[in-house]
């Protein structure tokens, strides 16, 4: 009863904020928690977790009421190097930085 989000455009430090609000939460809960945060790594986390609990109901059978979030982890990937000119000719490093999300749900 897992997901996976790949190659996110958000960085880890960034989601690692909301998946620690997560972690080992009901799943409803986690949802609706989700679903109204000011966020916009909170909407990313959210389509894991719906994916997570679509998952479970569908392949193992589980009913909504029964499923935690066991694990949530945000694992850094490829950083994206890109520039900015600035004045006299010089400019400055851009770093993108991207996160793979991977969340596990168990049950109660």
């Amino acid at each position: 009863m897992k997901a996976l989000a790949k190659n996110v455009r958000i960085s880890p430090k960034k989601v690692a904020v909301v998946a620690s609000l997560v972690r080992w939460m009901d799943a409803q809960k986690a949802l609706d928690l989700l679903k109204f945060m000011p966020k916009k790594w909170a909407d990313v986390l959210y389509k894991v977790v719906k994916s997570a609990t679509a998952n479970a109901m569908q392949n193992d059978w589980q009913k909504m009421e029964d499923l935690k979030v066991n694990t949530v982890v945000v694992n850094k990937w490829i950083v994206y190097k890109r520039w900015h000119a600035i004045s006299r000719g010089r400019y400055r490093k851009q770093l993108k930085r991207t996160s793979n999300l991977t969340i596990e749900l168990g049950v109660k």
